[in-house]
């Protein structure tokens, strides 16, 4: 991909997510769908932001899973620096996802409230390979610096963090 700031990072073309219900009637089965996400298009450029709202329930989430590719879309195109989601799987698309987040709306139930900040951060890494657990705590060490917490902070649980730092 280019450097130049008028490549989008992510571009999203025509994206639909349809989920089937299945109803049988007195006399004929009825196959509809729900349309949680109908065709949307945007483009995001280095350094810009995108926000996205609606009211609850409207197919947020379900077009966040869908771009990340959690859940596979009913139709479209995502292209994440100039690669097609649509045409990447397994080892590759697991690669691809170190670059991409969610950032959950609700940082109250986004965390599990059983394990320590530390054992929240480091399970990605471990599931991604990176280095040993000495590496892993130093990269710890570094995350929470980047966000302005304390080291002391992997020690503590969720429930101890406001909504923003859990954000």
């Amino acid at each position: 991909m280019s450097n130049n700031l008028n490549t989008p990072i992510l571009e999203v073309k025509n994206l639909k997510m349809f989920f089937p219900v299945r109803s049988n009637g007195m006399f004929r089965r009825n196959n509809n769908s729900i349309k949680a996400v109908d065709d949307v298009s945007f483009h995001i450029r280095k350094g810009e932001t995108l926000g996205l709202v609606g009211e609850s329930g409207c197919g947020k989430s379900t077009l966040a899973r869908s771009i990340l590719k959690l859940v596979t879309p009913t139709a479209g195109k995502v292209v994440f620096n100039g690669q097609n989601l649509n045409r990447i799987s397994g080892g590759k698309l697991r690669i691809l996802r170190k670059k991409m987040q969610i950032v959950f709306q609700d940082p109250y139930e986004s965390l599990n409230p059983r394990h320590s900040i530390s054992d929240i951060l480091e399970e990605p890494l471990i599931i991604h390979r990176y280095g040993d657990s000495a590496k892993r705590q130093q990269r710890i060490e570094q995350l929470l610096d980047i966000v302005s917490l304390p080291s002391s902070a992997r020690f503590k649980y969720p429930h101890e963090f406001s909504g923003g730092q859990r954000q």
